[in-house]
């Protein structure tokens, strides 16, 4: 148990504070008496709640709610038993009182509203303010429309498993700082404040603060805790981290743009990640834990595979037909490339070429493409430490179609913008440096190694990225962007998605920059101007 009051669980329950504002209070209503149960079943409604019906359930659990009646609330909703011990614990627990509510109009089955309640906890006192929304179902068995229960509408950041606790913090809070030890603040830069919450749970006792008093979430898995109110402010430690301002500010306006975009930049030299930016309905920080088909980016390391193996060159040939069939499955291009069967490898590089790569498939072992991955560019081994949670990339050694279907960045392949970023910079440099967040010092175990590129191999890569970006598919995202630039595209089909996933990855002197945009068609349309954006930070 930590410092502070009991928690106070929420697992697959609906914690709140409601007052009597809004819906206001009212004589509650229901089907709780005066028929037997032959006439109440003949007569059960059923179909989806009205809109009257959603108002009225609403109405009754705020006002139950408000008066801080847990059994009463938790009979007006679809899991009484685990809503009333969550709202015993939220109440007694918690150190939650005088809540209250303002409601809205339904919407269909969906009621939002804003809630307002003091939590105390010895001599401070602060006032709670929040937005959520709940759902009206109607009751299978006696057909009364009932609060759909579920932690989300307590707070939108509940989960399942998630407790809720107020009290002298465990962790003093911190002051995030850049390189260049310019603050980076919560309030201006929304993509950070997951990460403030990891880096405060890890690295806040060493950074010289003083806890304060909070409310707060622990989760139910690893991941940190997320404050909620401070009641008494702490004195901040000083967290340094890899990161400069003026690469993050880039990074966030350019995936405010675009719904389920992430960009991630770094110094090929150092492996040092500048910025790291997600703009996702469901807050998941994509940019360092997804786990996606790269599409055509993969090609970077398909290609440094096939002249390691001297299957080809830069100079030398890699025909682009319409289509290619490996193993019965049949690849083709991008609607609208026209095939070139006199290609050489740059060329289908820069063009993205699909069955230009499908082709020398047969030429592989199952393992090669993992191999070249792992012990190239530092990729799907797991043994990454970059400060904060992150995902090294997954390549299979994958038989069958997926055997093609890899080389392309398809299939059983997974990797994120940290992991393309990291792939781009070894290419720029020939060296696998891997990601960094913060300073060593902070890391606790080895960083990951890998032996880079031949020379030969790297000087080839950087000169079919320049083509890339310069007159090939890259150009257009990156047009007035000059000096040593280079870059892939890429879109990757998702099963049951109807628009590709766009991908992106550029370097420009010593900055390296990775992007995807979710259901953004080809790589140069979405991904590229994110990339675009970042680079020209010049930070």
């Amino acid at each position: 148990m930590r410092n502070g009051a009991k928690a106070a669980l929420v697992g697959g329950v609906f914690l709140g504070m409601v007052g009597a504002a809004g819906f206001g209070m009212y004589e509650l209503v229901g089907d709780l008496g005066g028929k037997d149960e032959a006439e109440a079943a003949d007569e059960k409604p059923s179909g989806p709640p009205t809109r009257a019906e959603t108002a009225e359930a609403a109405k009754a659990f705020f006002a139950a709610w408000s008066r801080q009646d847990a059994p009463g609330a938790a009979q007006l909703t679809d899991n009484a038993v685990a809503a009333r011990s969550a709202l015993t614990d939220y109440f007694e627990a918690a150190h939650v009182s005088h809540v209250r509510v303002t409601a809205e109009e339904p919407v269909g089955r969906t009621v939002g509203y804003a809630v307002e309640a003091t939590v105390s906890v010895g001599e401070h006192r602060g006032t709670w303010k929040y937005e959520g929304e709940l759902e009206v179902v109607r009751g299978e068995t006696t057909g009364r429309p009932l609060v759909d229960w579920a932690p989300q509408v307590l707070h939108p950041d509940l989960q399942a498993g998630d407790t809720l606790g107020s009290g002298e913090a465990e962790v003093p809070p911190i002051r995030l700082v850049d390189r260049a030890g310019q603050e980076l603040k919560r309030s201006e830069h929304p993509s950070l404040r997951p990460l403030l919450d990891t880096l405060r749970d890890r690295y806040g006792k060493q950074a010289g603060g003083e806890p304060g008093v909070e409310l707060w979430i622990d989760p139910g898995s690893s991941a940190p805790r997320q404050t909620l109110l401070t009641l008494a402010e702490g004195k901040p430690g000083t967290v340094r981290t890899t990161l400069s301002a003026p690469a993050q500010r880039a990074a966030e306006q350019a995936v405010a743009g675009r719904a389920e975009a992430s960009v991630v930049a770094l110094r090929p030299s150092t492996g040092e990640i500048l910025a790291v930016a997600d703009h996702r309905a469901d807050g998941f920080h994509a940019s360092l834990l997804g786990r996606l088909a790269p599409g055509s980016t993969m090609k970077i390391v398909s290609a440094s595979l096939l002249i390691d193996k001297g299957l080809t060159a830069a100079d030398r040939p890699a025909p682009c037909p319409p289509s290619a069939t490996w193993q019965s499955q049949t690849f083709g291009n991008l609607p609208g490339l026209a095939p070139d069967e006199n290609a050489t490898l740059a060329g289908s590089f820069a063009r993205s070429c699909n069955t230009a790569f499908v082709k020398f498939a047969d030429e592989l072992r199952v393992d090669d493409l993992t191999r070249q991955a792992q012990d190239v560019f530092g990729l799907a081994r797991d043994d990454w430490r970059i400060g904060v949670p992150s995902f090294d990339g997954e390549v299979p050694a994958s038989g069958g179609p997926d055997t093609a279907a890899a080389l392309i960045g398809q299939g059983q392949v997974q990797l994120n913008p940290l992991t393309l970023a990291s792939v781009t910079a070894t290419a720029r440099t020939g060296a696998f440096r891997q990601p960094v967040l913060v300073p060593r010092e902070l890391i606790d175990g080895p960083l990951a190694e890998a032996r880079g590129l031949a020379p030969g191999t790297a000087a080839q890569l950087r000169a079919m990225m320049h083509r890339t970006a310069t007159s090939g598919s890259a150009a257009g995202a990156l047009a007035g962007l000059g000096g040593d630039i280079g870059a892939k595209t890429g879109s990757a089909e998702v099963d049951g998605q109807a628009t590709a996933n766009s991908w992106f990855t550029a370097y420009r002197g010593d900055m390296a920059v990775a992007a995807v945009a979710e259901r953004g068609g080809r790589g140069g349309e979405s991904a590229g101007p994110i990339v675009a954006a970042v680079l020209r930070s010049g930070a």
